[in-house]
């Protein structure tokens, strides 16, 4: 017979799930109700700390299929064979909005993906952008709380983010694509999705190849205007949620195709761009798109809470085959990452099962809150030991990097040629069809009439000055919409 009896979390059958322990049918309720103790301390602790970023967010289950070989590049099992699938969990999210906003805002979306391989769980942690706001993670924290609440008003603030922005020309190409309809895409199927970040792989003969992920959805791009979102954000603040939900429900399972650029490493040295810039593409004309497999979403979680809620990722999870770069804002997140699960989720993360690697895991850590794996049993707790037989494999050591400098300094100023923030997003913009160009001004002169407050003057004009360096057709146009006189003259385009 089924064991279906009522229990408490330690498993001792109750009877009295409604009604708590008084004495008499008014009287005080009595401290030895246990029952009534253990419902209201759980219910006070049923919402672990959200996410300071990335709060929002929908995810599912999933394949990884290989479609061409790349073994050529790269070492990393995953890719090992054409054919060869491995399965994954994909979060997607809004960047900046609490956990209760509407999932269809003017905002950034996450991208993540978890691979789970043969050698430990691979992190690809990125957006539906190729690039990000700025370069340096020591202004995150500055960015992050400019989008969200201003400490006095405790509401949004236009004249924050575009002081910040005004402030950082260097934000400008993500700008733009924000202030696009990109901004707002038509749930999560409709958006392509970036590893963004420069990374690297490492071949069977140690060669060290830089590397961008890009990811384009099978089910076509497709947008809302700004209206239609924020009609959305009113009708169904879910939409997102649902619409991923619902198809995948449906057997109607979304695909997007894995595709790579690849730089070799001696060329990143010479190239004219910082390859390692966040705020900057790498022209395809340059390095053209390379085909790898695809992914498949084909499962929803059974329960929110379980997988999507407490999925941790982290772009530090890479596996033999994949590395690092000098990308600033990759070697900030290395560490930033990892550290907020371990505040948000315990030490333990790795051990709920949608972060937990279904190989095998060996190492020597013990201990902490929520371990539940059998903390190693009896096994010793330190390495080296006479008594295990973990051994270290020397197949999986990576070649060394060769820096270009041995100087450590706090660098106040960029390399020679990073200072240019206007092309990319001028050509970005020139590459936009007529209807595309007028909903992106359109945006932009929504947002900055926002900007209130005894600083207002200075920020429009600080910020339509790097709006005309990009493209001066762009900035007389925002200009006009935010009813500013523009002397012509005063403005030439930037040229790099």
């Amino acid at each position: 017979m089924e064991n279906t009896k009522l229990t408490t979390a330690s498993g001792r059958p109750y009877t009295e799930h409604e009604n708590s322990q008084t004495v008499g049918p008014r009287g005080p309720i009595l401290l030895q109700d246990f029952i009534l103790h253990e419902k209201l301390a759980h219910f006070n602790r049923e919402r672990i700390p959200e996410r300071v970023v990335h709060a929002k967010g929908s995810g599912a289950y999933g394949t990884f299929t290989v479609t061409h070989d790349i073994t050529q590049y790269t070492r990393a099992k995953i890719f090992a064979a054409v054919g060869k699938q491995t399965d994954l969990f994909l979060r997607f999210s809004t960047v900046g909005g609490e956990k209760g906003s509407a999932d269809t805002e003017r905002d950034p979306r996450g991208f993540a993906i978890k691979f789970y391989t043969e050698d430990g769980n691979w992190d690809l942690v990125g957006n539906n952008t190729p690039v990000f706001f700025i370069k340096d993670p020591k202004k995150f924290p500055d960015f992050i709380h400019t989008q969200k609440r201003d400490p006095q008003t405790n509401m949004k603030s236009p004249a924050m983010m575009w002081d910040f922005w005004s402030l950082n020309p260097e934000s400008l190409h993500q700008v733009l694509i924000l202030m696009s309809d990109r901004g707002t895409p038509y749930g999560y199927r409709h958006m392509h999705g970036f590893g963004s970040h420069t990374f690297s792989f490492i071949n069977n003969d140690n060669e060290r190849f830089y590397v961008k992920f890009h990811f384009i959805t099978a089910q076509g791009i497709k947008n809302y205007t700004n209206n239609q979102s924020t009609e959305m954000k009113g009708t169904d603040p879910d939409f997102a949620q649902r619409d991923l939900f619902e198809n995948i429900e449906k057997g109607n399972y979304p695909k997007w195709f894995m595709k790579i650029q690849v730089m070799p490493e001696a060329e990143a040295v010479t190239y004219n761009i910082n390859p390692f810039d966040l705020t900057k593409v790498w022209p395809h004309a340059d390095y053209p798109l390379i085909d790898v497999g695809v992914i498949e979403l084909n499962r929803n979680p059974d329960n929110y809470f379980q997988d999507v809620e407490q999925a941790a990722f982290a772009p530090a999870h890479v596996i033999d085959g994949i590395g690092y770069s000098p990308d600033k804002m990759l070697q900030g997140r290395l560490l930033s990452y990892p550290d907020a699960h371990r505040y948000r989720l315990g030490a333990n993360y790795e051990q709920i099962p949608v972060n937990k690697c279904p190989f095998a895991i060996n190492n020597y850590q013990r201990d902490g809150i929520m371990r539940v794996d059998g903390n190693g049993g009896s096994k010793p707790n330190y390495f080296p030991n006479s008594f295990d037989n973990i051994k270290i494999d020397e197949r999986y050591k990576e070649p060394a990097w060769e820096l270009e400098s041995n100087l450590a300094d706090w660098y106040d100023r960029n390399a020679e040629g990073e200072n240019d923030h206007y092309s990319q997003p001028g050509n970005l913009f020139r590459l936009m069809d007529e209807e595309a160009k007028q909903n992106t001004i359109n945006n932009i002169v929504g947002a900055m009439s926002g900007i209130s407050g005894p600083k207002r003057d200075e920020i429009i004009n600080r910020q339509l000055c790097h709006w005309f360096r990009a493209d001066i057709n762009l900035g007389l146009a925002i200009a006009s919409g935010l009813n500013v006189t523009i002397d012509r003259a005063m403005f030439t385009p930037h040229t790099a």
